[in-house]
């Protein structure tokens, strides 16, 4: 059975690092961008991220350009501005792509394994990331395609997606879902 320690990413770097160094801690991995609405989201990660880490939570981040060029500059400029902006201390990756022919073996897993299950049309949020999507990128309405920047996956200690939370879900709305996990 495949688990996310099946997978590697590149660090800011470029030096390949393989996702199984985090066996046994609870991840959630995020696709990142720092100047997309939803970037403040990143206060929240780091909150959840500095109250949880002694007790095995790792957040591991992926800068994204691929939502109307919100992460526009280097590696290095991406990981800058996370820790410059939002003390952001747990790990962030290289660029990639989360959706698409280039997508990252990693994406394409997570992507599979939680499915898209709709935005929450009951929030102005909700409502305006659908229109924005549809508008801008209709054909990553149809299938299980990551629709925006700040899309979370939450993984258990044995490597198993367990859930996806769209961008319009705050951090600390499934702070009680990581409680669970990390018990």
């Amino acid at each position: 059975m495949t688990t996310i320690y099946d997978f590697e990413a590149l660090t800011v770097e470029g030096e390949p690092v393989s996702l199984d160094q985090y066996k046994g801690d609870v991840l959630l991995v995020v696709n990142t961008a720092s100047k997309c609405g939803f970037t403040p989201q990143f206060e929240d990660l780091q909150k959840l991220y500095s109250e949880y880490k002694d007790q095995g939570l790792t957040i591991l981040g992926f800068p994204c350009n691929q939502f109307n060029a919100q992460e526009p500059g280097t590696n290095e400029e991406a990981a800058e501005f996370c820790q410059m902006n939002y003390g952001v201390e747990f790990p962030v990756f290289s660029k990639i792509d989360v959706n698409g022919t280039k997508a990252h073996p990693l994406f394409q897993y997570l992507k599979e394994a939680q499915p898209f299950e709709g935005f929450d049309e009951t929030t102005m949020n909700g409502k305006l990331i659908k229109k924005i999507v549809s508008d801008k990128y209709p054909e990553w309405m149809i299938g299980n395609d990551l629709k925006w920047n700040f899309t979370k996956f939450l993984v258990n200690r044995e490597g198993v997606i367990l859930k996806r939370y769209e961008p319009t879900v705050e951090p600390m709305d499934f702070e009680k879902d990581i409680q669970a996990v990390l018990a």
